[in-house]
């Protein structure tokens, strides 16, 4: 069998993706802690300056895909000079702030930039790196983006602790440095992805936007308008003679279960770093710097182990990493689920079996994916990945916070002995079991698949 090599400055360009995911990361989230000064400052609700955070996940979500589809036409180093040049125009507007809607706009234009980050990062794995290779180059991103979110909160607390919280927008400008290399290294190819459909990106922005709206506003009007948008979609991309997705993409089978289970396993793993603050607030009534410490070495070593588990896909192959990926995790919730009211340094443990589980299992879903897509629909392909990611994380943690609320009169787990922490248990319960039940779909599809294609099998099943 013909195995292409490894692409020129593949190695390069990883190493500096992952450098930018650390700081693409940091800048999704630095932001939350310092709302209720903002709160203050512009003398607004704590729900009206969530639209901080909340524009920024909003158009990072939409733009992934889009940047995705246009890196099938265009030039991906053309777009990266786009995108990091408007996130530097963002940062600038945002940083001369003074007043709450320049805050949205540098905001809104820094995630209009960011989100070709996140289109990169799946991007590059596939197009520099052969099958046999491609785990690792997916753990190494997954490193960064492990390491951004562990440091995040660390350096957020810093800065504004010794600076205004508008200094915040200056840190993620470290990021233009990295435009060069990107220029240096990229290739010049062009993809061959015809026109763009623009009035279908459009409507799947729209269902995208209300979607969200609807999860974290509320209302059944969002939540229509949305259904709306995705029906005029789904009859563009069927009427559109180049439709911005092709309907032959999700008549690819093992593509449209990996982006199913990727919605269900995203949404299970935004449990670990929403609910567990929470927990640690509510039931063992910690301060919020103590609890970014009980959260700090789940982060680290899934950071560590990140090159590990892409190695793991390449020499082991996806099925061994995603059933080890599972085993951590279905572990991890069944032990928060017995010992959520225990000592925080044990919640400090059990973390680290869920992350590092959660961080094996997107890149084995993210490798498994990238195997089922032609070459010329990668880019949309990775994209819309890339987008439910964000999408199902922002239903996920709506879903987690409306439960929380409702709470639970008693535990199911015999183990879990302390009433306040009944409602957390039974959540990770749940999550268990929903993690057995992906464990299950993932064999039958992906494991028949395998013995069926000689090419999936020959690198899926090394070792």
């Amino acid at each position: 069998m013909h195995v292409d090599p490894v692409r020129p400055h593949a190695d390069q360009l990883i190493r500096i993706l992952a450098f930018t995911m650390i700081l693409s990361s940091m800048s999704a989230t630095m932001f939350n802690i310092v709302l209720p000064e903002m709160s203050k400052d512009f003398q607004l609700s704590f729900a009206q300056v969530s639209w901080v955070s909340s524009i920024y996940m909003l158009i990072y979500a939409i733009g992934s895909v889009i940047y995705g589809k246009l890196a099938d036409t265009y030039k991906l180093k053309n777009l990266l000079t786009f995108g990091l040049l408007l996130f530097f125009v963002g940062s600038m507007v945002g940083l001369a702030s003074q007043a709450y809607w320049m805050v949205l706009l540098g905001r809104i234009l820094q995630a209009s930039g960011a989100a070709v980050i996140p289109a990169t990062a799946m991007i590059i794995p596939v197009r520099y790196f052969p099958a046999e290779n491609r785990g690792r180059a997916l753990g190494i991103t997954a490193t960064g983006l492990a390491i951004g979110s562990a440091i995040g909160p660390i350096v957020s607390a810093l800065m504004v602790s010794v600076f205004h919280w508008r200094w915040l927008f200056f840190i993620p400008l470290v990021i233009l440095f990295t435009l060069p290399l990107y220029r240096k290294y990229l290739g010049d190819e062009q993809g061959q992805g015809g026109e763009i459909d623009w009035l279908g990106g459009g409507l799947l922005a729209g269902t995208v936007a209300l979607l969200l709206l609807a999860v974290t506003q509320g209302g059944w009007i969002y939540a229509a308008g949305s259904l709306i948008f995705f029906i005029l979609f789904m009859i563009r991309i069927k009427a559109a003679k180049s439709p911005f997705v092709q309907p032959r993409l999700f008549r690819n089978a093992n593509y449209t279960v990996g982006l199913t289970l990727g919605v269900f396993i995203v949404s299970i793993g935004y449990a670990l770093p929403f609910l567990t603050p929470q927990l640690l607030a509510d039931v063992h009534r910690l301060e919020p710097g103590w609890i970014g410490f009980i959260m700090v070495p789940g982060a680290v070593v899934t950071a560590i182990l990140g090159r590990t588990g892409g190695k793991l896909a390449d020499t082991r192959g996806t099925s061994y990493l995603f059933y080890a990926a599972s085993s951590l995790l279905i572990a991890g919730f069944a032990l928060l689920s017995s010992f959520a009211w225990s000592s925080p340094i044990g919640i400090a443990i059990i973390l680290i079996l869920g992350n590092v589980g959660q961080m094996f299992m997107q890149i084995s879903l993210s490798k498994t994916i990238s195997l089922s897509l032609p070459k010329e629909q990668t880019g949309v392909g990775m994209g819309l990945f890339s987008l439910l990611n964000f999408l199902s994380g922002a239903i996920a943690t709506g879903i987690y916070g409306k439960a929380v609320d409702v709470g639970a009169t008693h535990a199911w787990n015999p183990l879990s002995t302390d009433q306040g922490a009944a409602t957390y248990s039974n959540i990770y319960v749940i999550l268990a079991v929903v993690q057995l039940v992906i464990l299950l779909l993932y064999a039958v599809q992906f494991g028949r698949t395998a013995r069926r294609n000689p090419e999936l099998q020959a690198t899926g099943s090394k070792g």
